[in-house]
């Protein structure tokens, strides 16, 4: 089941985000909303919606068009704060988020992130590892890696350059150059 932001739905059904928001707000359309107030609607429901009004069906390229980010830091606050950021972004990406390194491991192979947004320092496996993991493995090497850390020194930045790293930030995050850093590492 295929879950859309308000920005994926617009684009699936080649409307304005505007007029989604009309459709859920006349109860054309049954959306739910994240615990942080964020509105999402299933696809099923808007292919439903788009069959009854006799509009055209979503464009089911779009689908394979939306590119993955995987969040991994301990710090909640930094999580949410990245997600949100990413969701209000224009490009509709699809966000899941992990807590630690071993945690994010297992979401690298179920979720097959086209990036990552990786903290240095967690209490199991850290950023390194993570990261040499993830550039290792024929199967998720290709994945980029965006490095955030409170730790960030030269030496920090070469090693994790080594690992693999495409790119890294110290935080406190710079938010509009970190989307502009994704929206590149992605080819956007």
């Amino acid at each position: 089941m295929k879950i859309f932001t308000i920005s994926q739905a617009s684009k699936y059904c080649k409307v304005t985000p505007g007029k989604i928001v009309n459709w859920i707000e006349d109860g054309s359309i049954i959306g739910d909303s994240t615990i942080g107030g964020h509105r999402r609607i299933k696809k099923d429901e808007l292919d439903r919606y788009l069959k009854e009004q006799n509009l055209p069906a979503g464009d089911p390229t779009f689908i394979d068009s939306i590119k993955k980010i995987l969040v991994v830091d301990d710090d909640k606050i930094v999580v949410e704060t990245i997600v949100q950021a990413l969701e209000e972004d224009d490009h509709g990406y699809e966000l899941m988020s992990a807590a630690d390194g071993f945690e994010s491991t297992i979401q690298v192979k179920h979720f097959k992130p086209d990036l990552m947004i990786l903290d240095i320092k967690m209490p199991d496996i850290n950023g390194y590892e993570v990261c040499k993991k993830i550039k290792s493995d024929p199967e998720t090497k290709e994945t980029k890696i965006i490095i955030l850390s409170a730790y960030l020194d030269d030496d920090n930045k070469k090693q994790m350059m080594e690992n693999g790293a495409d790119a890294c930030f110290a935080k406190p995050l710079p938010l509009p150059n970190l989307k502009q850093q994704v929206a590149i590492l992605l080819g956007l």
